[in-house]
């Protein structure tokens, strides 16, 4: 059986000085606490990390949390990134004030999975370990630790510690992995330099992968860097993977503009933000309400900062309540899609609540409208579990977004929203354009395009009655608003192909849509065509023929444009008719010169004058009907 790592982080926890840097120095060797001051103190004061081989011969992480109160930030960060706990508690002390922080905090990071060590067992008779045992069975009752496995364990001799190995080894079976897909995300916990290569930089990566030479961002720093090299526990890899122990070395980055908290993450996909919305749960046995603009200590990823809580309809929160909130942060980090976070009171410093990230880039609703809007944004998004869910859940709510737009709200790399958007349209849950730029429309706000076309159509059919349609330039222009127009084009051409519109020689009209004369005005049109045929190529202007029918000049115009969209008339030079049967003869004759016609040919063909054969010919050309060739036309072939 060959070694293999695997991608799966497990974190302790447990009160101060119960041993949990001594376990994990029994079970791999690794002494986590390395700075001096931890040395000199004898307690841990920063994370630390260490490769846990199992008997199956597969390799994990394992990462080392301070177990005092004052550092609880750095145990959110090393908590917010497992995959499974190893509660540590001390048989010599039983069940402390930080072990029950710390199993809060691990419940609202929904952790699900742990095993429980009970420490220091040399230190103790078989009926102390039992009552211990049954404290934290009191503990642990109603939590994800309610029936984990409870081993025994002594760091000093030894006792137990293959027991506790062969328990995770079997719990690596049982924990989901980490998905590799989505965009790359990875809280920084560690920077430090090496000579020769650069910055370094570690976390535990939530999302994604990294290979050496990718592009990077590093927000809320704001730059952009190229990788130059990954390492897990330690040995380089070509690609590190969500769920791994990650080290990265990045270029054009100094150690003194990164810090623990910064993120470093797939180009172009995330950015810093200063407002949040999610789903937030207290604690069942906090003292106090939440109430409304309480400032709180916020504790994201690896990052702690300090933030407003706005409810978004009551102006409390009652502990072992959830609620949708807006958190207003005091200064920007990087926030991931239903990232976990925690929540501690300002002072005095207590754990008090925590939940899930839903909108990253939030903006402060004004007036009650709008909060109650935004509380329902929140509350669809909190039951969209899957990825797709999520992307329609996000363009519904907006209606409208440009692909680039999309793209950062969910947080997904090109290739894959791509590919999600395409699936969805396919579903009929949203629209999907590309005309230069790209387009996602939600279902309503296409069905309201649609609506609004199709409404002016309708208007156009019954002020112009006799007309079989409307120019579709002239539809678009005067019905949408500029940046809608390209879409518009594209909601028309798929109506035409739903057979909903119909279009006739760049006309649109809708589908039973028939133009419709009246008797009147019937017999005018009769007196037009008859003028036109009766003076043939001596063409007619068309106000003399005004003079001849009794019309007001509305309704003339109204019927000439009725007979020009019905091809019985031809306007020539914008003052001219000519009926257009004549027009078609002389077409089909024309086609009989292979080798093109003059002029003067088409003078003596048509028994006219020059005055009018040389507009009629103009117009041919402008039509695409005939071309110039030297002092010769030719008919085109189309």
């Amino acid at each position: 059986m060959s070694i293999r790592e695997i991608s799966l982080v497990v974190g302790t926890a447990g009160h101060i000085d119960h041993g949990k840097t001594q376990l994990v120095k029994a079970m791999t060797g690794v002494d986590c606490d390395r700075l001096n001051e931890e040395k000199k103190r004898g307690i841990t004061i920063e994370l630390g990390f260490a490769p846990l081989e199992l008997p199956s011969e597969r390799v994990i992480s394992l990462i080392d949390v301070p177990g005092h109160e004052r550092f609880i930030r750095q145990m959110v960060s090393g908590a917010s990134g497992v995959d499974a706990v190893l509660l540590v508690v001390a048989a010599d002390e039983g069940v402390m004030p930080q072990t029950r922080e710390h199993l809060d905090i691990l419940s609202l990071l929904g952790i699900e999975h742990g095993v429980i060590a009970l420490t220091k067992t040399d230190l103790v008779d078989s009926s102390m370990i039992e009552l211990v045992t049954e404290d934290v069975m009191t503990l642990t009752a109603g939590t994800f630790l309610e029936s984990a496995p409870i081993v025994p364990v002594s760091a000093f001799t030894g006792d137990g510690i293959e027991d506790l190995k062969r328990i995770l080894d079997k719990l690596v079976d049982v924990v989901k992995p980490r998905s590799r897909e989505g965009a790359f995300f990875m809280p920084i916990d560690r920077t430090f330099p090496v000579a020769g290569f650069g910055t370094v930089v570690t976390g535990t990566a939530y999302k994604g992968v990294i290979s050496a030479g990718d592009n990077v961002d590093v927000i809320p720093l704001g730059q952009t860097s190229r990788v130059r090299s990954v390492q897990v526990h330690g040995k380089s890899v070509e690609t590190a993977f969500a769920g791994q122990r990650v080290a990265i070395c990045l270029s054009d980055i100094e150690l003194n503009d990164i810090t623990r908290g910064d993120v470093v993450c797939s180009l172009n996909v995330y950015k810093q933000t200063n407002c949040v919305d999610a789903m937030l749960k207290l604690l069942p046995h906090t003292s106090d309400p939440l109430v409304q603009w309480q400032r709180v200590r916020l504790h994201v990823g690896t990052s702690d900062v300090l933030a407003r809580v706005s409810l978004l309809e009551d102006n409390e929160l009652r502990p072992g309540c959830s609620a949708p909130v807006q958190l207003v942060l005091e200064k920007p980090i990087a926030a991931s899609l239903r990232q976990r976070f925690i929540v501690r009171s300002y002072s005095p410093m207590q754990t008090i609540g925590g939940g899930e990230i839903l909108v990253p880039y939030a903006s402060r609703p004004a007036g009650k409208k709008l909060r109650l809007i935004e509380r329902e944004r929140i509350l669809k998004l909190n039951t969209a579990v899957q990825r797709s869910e999520k992307i329609a859940a996000i363009v519904s709510f907006h209606g409208r977004l440009t692909f680039d737009q999309l793209m950062l709200l969910a947080q997904e790399r090109e290739v894959d929203l791509s590919a999600q958007l395409e699936k969805l349209q396919n579903e009929k849950q949203l629209y999907y354009f590309a005309v230069g730029q790209r387009f996602v429309y939600s279902v309503h706000e296409y069905e309201f395009l649609t609506r609004k076309l199709l409404t002016a159509l309708s208007n156009y059919h019954n002020k112009h009655i006799s007309q079989k349609g409307v120019p579709l330039d002239e539809l678009i222009n005067q019905t949408f608003v500029q940046d809608e127009r390209k879409i518009a084009r594209v909601v028309c051409e798929r109506l035409i192909t739903e057979k909903q519109v119909k279009m006739i020689d760049g006309f649109v009209a809708l589908q039973d849509f028939q133009p419709e004369i009246d008797n009147d005005q019937s017999s005018s049109r009769q007196k037009i065509l008859k003028a036109c045929l009766d003076l043939k190529w001596e063409l007619p202007l068309i106000s003399d023929i005004a003079q001849k029918v009794t019309l007001d000049q509305h309704t003339f115009r109204q019927v000439i444009e009725h007979m020009k969209n019905n091809d019985e008339v031809i306007i020539i030079d914008g003052k001219f008719l000519l009926a257009g049967s004549l027009l078609n003869a002389l077409v089909d004759e024309l086609k009989k010169y292979k080798e093109g016609f003059t002029l003067a040919q088409v003078r003596d063909l048509t028994g006219s004058s020059r005055k009018y054969v040389l507009p009629v010919l103009e117009y041919l050309d402008g039509r695409g009907i005939t071309r110039r060739a030297g002092d010769k036309r030719i008919i085109l072939s189309k």
